[in-house]
């Protein structure tokens, strides 16, 4: 049978004790974020528009904004340039080598909004404005044809415009899709 010697069982009590206290403490690293800080970087939009921000737009105010920010790299009208198109390409269909634009391949008009949003323009990403943003994405909704040049986007009306390729993927969390 085992049996622990008294200082042995105080050598531990004294251990377990001193450890549980610094464990308590955690390794103080860094310091403590502010909501704030958070929520600069909490941008997410989800398919269905959660996290949609206030503002609105339409494709004669992102034509404007789009030929001073966005043309330099993806061509006039959205046909290409120096990175990608984002207008036209043909169907998924006719093989693996197509093309693929905003709309032949992406599933939501809200992905187009956090896209941009996020990574444009690409030498000064997040510097648009939110209303720019919709400006943007209505205009390059409205140059695939998929909403009328009139059309307004916004928290509301983003989420319901439907892509032609919304059907094309596998969808991993269908109760936050629209």
């Amino acid at each position: 049978m085992f049996t622990l010697k008294p200082a042995s069982a105080a050598v531990l009590i004294a251990l377990a004790l001193g450890s549980s206290a610094a464990f308590a403490q955690g390794p103080n690293l860094g310091t403590p974020i502010s909501p704030a800080e958070i929520a600069a970087w909490d941008i997410s939009i989800l398919p269905d528009g959660s996290g949609l921000p206030p503002g609105s737009g339409t494709p004669a105010q992102g034509s404007h904004i789009y030929a001073q920010k966005c043309a330099v790299c993806h061509g006039e009208n959205g046909k290409g340039g120096q990175n990608a198109a984002l207008v036209g390409g043909l169907p998924l269909t006719t093989g693996i080598d197509a093309t693929k634009t905003i709309a032949n391949f992406w599933p939501y008009a809200t992905t187009l909004f956090d896209f941009t949003r996020r990574a444009m323009p690409w030498p000064r990403p997040r510097t648009l404005t939110d209303d720019e943003v919709y400006a943007l994405t209505a205009y390059v909704l409205a140059l695939n044809k998929i909403i009328g040049e009139n059309d307004v986007m916004n928290a509301e009306t983003l989420p319901k415009v439907r892509m032609p390729n919304r059907d094309g993927f596998i969808v991993r969390f269908p109760e936050k899709t629209p």
